[in-house]
């Protein structure tokens, strides 16, 4: 029988990360899961989770290849931690191997010997720390798989519906964000962000709803010329394409039911501007989604919650791990990777 598989990359190793990728494994019983992680840490949780599930240890990332996909299976790639993990305290010494997860992760989908990757919060200052200069998850997913450009899009249950909010510049200081805007590269997001709606979650027509920079889009241009030197422009030649986009509306009044009834998903021009909405309706049960990309990434929509893990286990919820999984399960069905 085939079933999609899907791995799991663990994250900073002192957070919740390896806690709710266990978790959520475990309940994902009619998937196929490789854990990658530090393989003691991992069977420690087990044990702590008292679960019974047999997890098969794989002598290397290649003995994926000719692996038989089997719903219920659950296995898992070493990859030792230099330093012994202490829940709740970084550990610049780890850095590096919570990359090589990431880098296993890549391989493995990108070989297609796995059908989508979902990832675990990391730490970024513990990579920085070890000496790699890394911004985050997504803009190393991009560099990795050789893509120009990718669009961070987070979905999450609000109101009986699922709100979707993609951005046009991801994890950049404010003061930077104008800069990075042009014709060219917002064409590109709505592009990827159009094509990725419908050939990965099966929405045939999207309807895209797009927020401006500025205080009441720009009023004008009284309050700044960005939507009426580019946004506006972008959205005209999108829907003389025949695409279902409008605005550019005002951010602060854009997120009503009024609007969003209708709407596939929200493209807000910043970070800030657009997640704090969605995370306000839906936190703990968001998936963060890299569109763009040659394989399925999906990703909780939280961080590493070092004062939870420091708690001990039992106390971190696994729901938007769990989320992120079946998210991931579900764009391979809409996709056609795999055979419903």
């Amino acid at each position: 029988m085939s079933c999609p598989r899907i791995a799991i990359t663990c994250g900073e190793p002192a957070g919740i990360g390896p806690e709710i990728s266990v978790r959520a494994a475990l309940a994902s019983d009619t998937l196929d899961i490789v854990l990658i992680g530090d393989a003691s840490q991992l069977r420690s949780l087990m044990a702590d989770c008292s679960a019974d599930r047999h997890i098969t240890l794989l002598s290397s990332p290649d003995a994926l290849q000719d692996l038989p996909r089997e719903p219920g299976q659950l296995h898992l790639i070493d990859c030792a931690l230099p330093a012994r993990p202490v829940a709740g305290h970084l550990d610049a010494r780890n850095g590096l191997a919570v990359l090589k997860m990431l880098d296993m992760a890549i391989e493995i989908g990108m070989k297609q010997w796995v059908d989508a990757i979902v990832t675990a919060p990391i730490q970024k200052s513990t990579i920085n720390d070890a000496g790699v200069a890394f911004t985050g998850h997504t803009e190393y997913l991009a560099e990795k798989t050789g893509v120009s450009q990718v669009v961070m899009m987070l979905a999450g249950p609000t109101q009986g519906a699922m709100l979707r909010v993609a951005l046009a510049t991801t994890h950049l200081p404010l003061k930077e964000v104008s800069a990075a805007m042009t014709r060219e590269s917002l064409s590109r997001t709505l592009a990827i962000l159009h094509s990725d709606l419908k050939q990965q979650f099966g929405i045939a027509d999207p309807r895209i709803l797009v927020a401006g920079l500025n205080p009441h889009a720009g009023e004008d241009g009284y309050l700044g010329r960005e939507e009426i030197e580019i946004i506006a422009p972008v959205i005209e030649s999108a829907r003389a394409r025949g695409w279902r986009v409008s605005g550019p509306y005002p951010a602060d009044t854009l997120f009503q039911p009024k609007y969003l009834r209708d709407a596939d998903c929200v493209l807000a021009m910043y970070h800030d501007q657009g997640l704090p909405v969605l995370k306000f309706a839906s936190f703990g049960q968001g998936v963060n989604i890299t569109l763009g990309l040659p394989i399925i990434r999906t990703s909780v929509d939280h961080g590493t919650a070092l004062d939870i893990a420091a708690l001990g286990t039992g106390r971190a919820d696994h729901t938007s791990m769990l989320m992120a999984i079946r998210m991931a399960a579900e764009m391979l069905y809409s996709s056609g990777r795999i055979d419903a």
